[in-house]
């Protein structure tokens, strides 16, 4: 029997173990953390896994957490690996044509080039063939006065009346901002994402041309006026598929009084096979999905699992289904394959089959009905496979919630429901890559910018991202688009502005455009 002091220091020693016990756990979370951040920042930025770098990861030991559940051999996973995609084996692209060095398309300026010997006795000399060396060059845009003369006119047989002249079309009265200006300082600062304090700079030094940056924002700001309601067509016009892909990104704007700049949001909301529409909102909540979708839109939403989507469904009256987003689920696999590769490589090797499904409906440019089809016949089996997997490991691996492989199990249990609605729809896609994509030129820009002007600023940067991304989406040059358009709409009335937009202006290109022989 143990005296009181021996009893103690018993207990002392208990509570010391079970303090380091938490100290080691808590120190590899750190750890982790750290190491996660350093690839983030300097490693590879690719999640692509090929068959021999997924085997690798499937042959290592997990450590202290040796599998309790039942998992396959490395003699079955080379098995199932060895096996090829589901679906027909993916056929080899047939090689492009060599493509000439010079593009045949561009204008040709020819430049004769004799022998200083011919050209100081050119009568001793005959020519008897040439050789033609092509090079590729380039002249920086200029700019140019254009002169619009509005001649007067009086009838011959009525001299006393009053004379008539053709109406002014410019954008603003007493404006020298032409069409083709607006549209470059558009397309410079969110297609090419040079802000107007680099655009004053290079059309001082490189054209002579002073323009204040405060003109450059009263133009920005005018073109805007002019280019909201194609905004807003575009938006009907995608609100109107019901069914959407959402996102947002963080952007600085300047808050005077405050002494520094304050968060607002960049909202992205766009259909896969169609348009896409950007909005700013001041916050990032439910509040802020409730501004962007209509009160009576009904039909499917896909994100990723932040929670305002969830709020914002259970709040709204309309019938509104969530969509997961299975790059996401994915992604947390990936961060989590170091930590633990058997079981992380497992659930990759569910998804890889999930996408080789996708990628061979592509490849056939399958219709909404063949697509469900399809992925009923193979797509639910392997999600079938996969739930039961993920449920075993959540049950029996003894993963932390803070580790890696416990963040990447829990997100995948919580958003299942919605990660297998796109099997039920063949509209609806396996992720809303597409959305994250239209959210690239907004990052990219806002390295460049670092910040927007005042908060209404914002709305302005929303309705300009919305033409430059969908002239990008239906292949159109949006400096030859918007400064078409700002020509046109002095002139249009609202019930044109339909047959304006960039997916309306690429529906005629290609109509126009003659059929191959």
């Amino acid at each position: 029997m143990m005296s009181p002091r021996e009893a103690q220091l018993t207990q002392e020693v208990s509570l010391l173990r079970e303090k380091t016990q938490l100290l080691e756990q808590e120190n590899k979370l750190l750890r982790d953390k750290v190491d996660a951040l350093i690839k983030r920042l300097f490693g590879a930025s690719s999640e692509k896994l090929d068959a021999n770098q997924l085997l690798l990861l499937l042959q290592g030991d997990d450590g202290p957490k040796k599998a309790e559940a039942s998992s396959a051999s490395c003699a079955a996973l080379e098995a199932e690996l060895a096996k090829p995609a589901p679906g027909h084996p993916k056929p080899n692209k047939p090689r492009r044509a060599p493509q000439p060095r010079v593009p045949e398309h561009l204008p040709a300026v020819e430049e004769v080039v004799d022998p200083v010997e011919v050209t100081n006795n050119p009568q001793d000399w005959r020519c008897i063939g040439q050789e033609v060396t092509e090079l590729l060059d380039f002249e920086p845009g200029q700019f140019l006065r254009r002169r619009l003369i509005r001649r007067k006119y009086v009838r011959r047989d009525a001299g006393h009346e009053a004379p008539v002249i053709a109406p002014l079309s410019t954008l603003q009265e007493r404006s020298i901002a032409a069409p083709g200006l607006l549209a470059q300082i558009i397309t410079a600062k969110y297609c090419d994402h040079l802000p107007l304090y680099r655009q004053e700079r290079i059309y001082a030094t490189r054209h002579g041309v002073e323009l204040p940056r405060q003109s450059l924002c009263r133009w920005l700001k005018l073109a805007v006026e002019w280019l909201q309601p194609v905004y807003e067509q575009i938006k009907a016009e995608v609100l109107a598929t019901g069914y959407v892909q959402m996102d947002e990104t963080h952007i600085d704007y300047l808050s005077p009084g405050h002494g520094r700049t304050k968060t607002g949001q960049l909202w992205a909301c766009g259909n896969p096979q169609g348009g896409v529409f950007y909005t700013w909102q001041l916050g990032r909540g439910a509040d802020c999905v409730a501004n962007i979708l209509p009160v009576n839109f009904g039909g499917h939403v896909q994100s990723d699992g932040y929670a305002a989507y969830g709020s914002h469904v259970a709040q709204s009256e309309a019938a509104i289904t969530l969509l997961g987003c299975w790059a996401h689920a994915r992604r947390y696999f990936v961060e989590a394959r170091d930590e633990a590769p058997q079981y992380a490589g497992l659930i990759l090797l569910q998804i890889r089959h999930l996408y080789a499904v996708e990628a061979r409906l592509r490849e056939q440019r399958a219709g909404p009905r063949l697509c469900e089809v399809v992925r009923q016949q193979e797509s639910a089996p392997i999600l079938e496979r996969l739930h039961r997997m993920i449920e075993v490991m959540s049950r029996k691996a003894r993963f932390t919630p803070k580790s890696a492989m416990g963040q990447a199990l829990t997100y995948a249990l919580n958003q299942w429901e919605r990660l297998v609605v796109y099997v039920e729809d063949g509209r609806l896609q396996i992720d809303n890559n597409r959305i994250e994509n239209a959210m690239r030129p907004a990052a990219l820009g806002r390295k460049n910018w670092l910040f927007i002007g005042e908060a209404g600023a914002g709305q302005l940067t929303a309705v300009c991202l919305t033409i430059i991304e969908n002239c990008r989406r239906w292949g159109l040059n949006s400096f030859e688009y918007l400064r078409d358009l700002l020509s046109r709409m002095p002139t249009m009335t609202n019930r044109q502005i339909k047959d304006v937009t960039p997916a309306a202006v690429a529906g005629m290109l290609a109509w126009q455009r003659p059929m191959a022989a």
